[in-house]
């Protein structure tokens, strides 16, 4: 299918080291559902990475839901199916698309820092904490967001009330999911410190071991939560019984005294609660090929970052390139753009982010113009300065990239009425703080982990050090990209960490320029450059022969055994939804449509 931005150019085949991919996911116990990494048809699609949840947000489109009320209703069985990477204990973006206005709109529900944090959060003594002693503590526990998000998300654009969409979950939390192996080896990487506490262990680690694939895993505790949250409203969590509960477990972690595990408490208090907002803003606008690519602005630097990388390689003829060339502009123009990204962008109600001028194709021209087809830059680069464009002009100290845990959960939506949802969800890495609210059923998420624990240069300003109330920086990158009558293209996003802007920019560029369908684009072998001295490459890439071609030019790899796992929503010429999702990563994903069609 010719899709839009291609400029009438034929597409190259990327060679098959770079596209092989397995033709659909892995086995799946019995009693779970199939997993299914592509569908086609009428009525709306969801995609995400359980299929379980997947079903859920269906279910609500079958009832008449739109894609509001099918993302939240996905969210929250996500909650349940996938709680170490994500649930009401975190935060998230969301970024939807209303066909009536032809518009983009966002919600920044991510979390924030108490109102009496300083720059010196994560430090004692004057040094910053080790990075695992911050991870399982009361202090590394944000403002939970996810909530404000789905009242903020259903009250502006959805048509069905929080008890309604929030059904489905509450029914998978009280019967039960059967246990994959993906998430028991979650289970296992985390187990020693979900031993850390009693209310984790006895959730997590049923009759005191890993739970087996096979099985059927229940939390009776997170479905009398999602009950709550039904009957009483958002308000349970920012002003009520289950607000308080938040609190205390935040500022007393129920550590196990035997354990020796020093969980530091945090300083969240009521008053905390009270005051969060999930924040409604302008998404940010890129174009590209003559499409329009919205995300979500800063806080996040997901829209700037994959914004500007874009903008970047706007003039590089990617359709044609080699798969040498392409890959190599991919790998600097990101390299360039997370420069930039550690240099300027923050919490804005906190910092002077230059979003308009970091998305500007004046600016991209400026940076574009270091990268040469012969050699590689030397990371850590140093960023430029988009207020004054300067051709080929870098001033400063580099700013490392902080480190982002990879388990996030992305999931996208569309319904029949044309309305489309991308959303990606977290609480951190997998597990988040490991601490689990007692009697509560979900985990607390360790997203001020992602601020910066001290200036790398005190001489250079650092935009994303902790702050009362600040939100931390993100790398959340949920896009919708519109045609040039502002109908939608395609829809995606993806977990990983810092992976995640690299992960939405190659499957873009894969879609838009390489002419890969969607599911193909997805599964493609990833690389990812985020301002270091070597490239991340999965297995597919770093066993191929690619890889020899691009270190005679310089580049520097190493392995990295998954990145990312994302999903994607198309919407078809002739008015059908294409669902699309991992065939393997994450241990695969699944796409539904309301209505199957060929």
């Amino acid at each position: 299918m010719a899709r839009p931005g291609t400029r009438g150019l034929a597409v190259v085949a990327v060679s098959a080291a770079v596209l092989s991919t397995v033709a659909a996911g892995p086995p799946h116990p019995a009693g779970q559902p199939a997993k299914t990494p592509v569908a086609v048809g009428y009525g709306g699609a969801v995609a995400s990475v359980d299929a379980d949840a997947t079903a859920a947000g269906i279910e609500v489109l079958r009832k008449g839901g739109n894609a509001v009320d099918a993302a939240v209703a996905t969210a929250a069985a996500l909650g349940v199916t996938e709680p170490y990477s994500a649930g009401i204990g975190g935060g998230g973006y969301f970024v939807y698309y209303d066909a009536k206005s032809r518009t983009v709109r966002t919600i920044d529900g991510r979390e924030t820092a108490p109102l009496t944090a300083g720059s010196d959060l994560f430090q004692e003594n004057g040094k910053p904490l080790a990075f695992a002693d911050a991870v399982s503590s009361g202090l590394s526990v944000g403002t939970p967001g996810t909530p404000a998000t789905w009242s903020t998300a259903l009250d502006k654009w959805g048509t069905r009330p929080l008890a309604s969409v929030l059904r489905p979950a509450e029914r998978i939390a009280r019967d039960g999911f059967t246990v994959d192996s993906t998430f028991r080896s979650q289970t296992s990487d985390n187990e020693t410190r979900f031993r850390y506490f009693p209310d984790t262990a006895r959730l997590f680690l049923p009759g005191g071991q890993l739970p087996v694939v096979g099985s059927t895993f229940k939390n009776p505790e997170l479905a009398r939560t999602y009950q709550e949250l039904g009957r009483k409203g958002v308000d349970a969590v920012y002003k009520g019984d289950l607000g308080r509960d938040i609190v205390s477990t935040i500022n007393k972690p129920p550590v196990d005294p035997g354990s020796g595990w020093n969980a530091r408490p945090g300083k969240l208090s009521a008053q905390d609660l009270a005051a969060y907002r999930a924040k409604p803003q302008s998404p940010t606008e890129t174009g590209y090929r003559g499409l329009k690519v919205y995300s979500i602005a800063p806080s996040s630097s997901g829209g700037t970052t994959v914004g500007e990388a874009l903008n970047i390689l706007e003039n590089t003829d990617l359709s044609r390139a080699s798969d040498v060339r392409y890959l190599h502009r991919f790998i600097e123009a990101s390299r360039i753009a997370f420069a930039d990204r550690g240099r300027w962008v923050g919490d804005p109600s906190f910092e002077n982010v230059p979003t308009k001028d970091l998305l500007s194709q004046r600016y991209a021209d400026s940076r574009a113009c270091l990268i040469k087809d012969e050699s590689v830059l030397t990371s850590p680069l140093a960023p430029g300065d988009p207020r004054h464009p300067a051709a080929c002009g870098t001033g400063g100290k580099a700013a490392p990239t902080t480190y982002e845990g990879e388990n996030t959960t992305h999931l996208t939506t569309a319904d029949k009425w044309g309305n489309v949802v991308s959303y990606t969800l977290t609480i951190e890495q997998t597990g988040g703080s490991g601490i689990t609210v007692p009697g509560r059923g979900f985990l607390l998420n360790n997203e001020l982990t992602d601020f910066s624990f001290a200036p790398a240069d005190p001489a250079v300003h650092d935009p994303n050090l902790p702050g009362p109330g600040k939100r931390p920086r993100s790398s959340i990158s949920p896009t919708i990209v519109l045609d040039r009558h502002d109908r939608p293209v395609v829809a995606l996003g993806s977990p990983g960490g810092a992976t995640i802007i690299t992960t939405v920019l190659q499957t873009l560029t894969g879609f838009v320029d390489r002419g890969l369908p969607l599911v193909d684009a997805i599964a493609a072998p990833r690389a990812s450059q985020r301002n270091a001295a070597q490239t991340e490459l999965e297995p597919a890439l770093y066993d191929s022969p690619l890889r020899a071609r691009l270190e005679a030019i310089g580049h520097s790899f190493k392995l990295n055994p998954e990145i990312g796992a994302a999903t994607g929503v198309q919407r078809l010429p002739d008015g059908r939804w294409l669902a699309a999702a991992e065939k393997v990563r994450r241990g695969g994903g699944s796409a539904m449509v309301v209505h199957p069609a060929p």
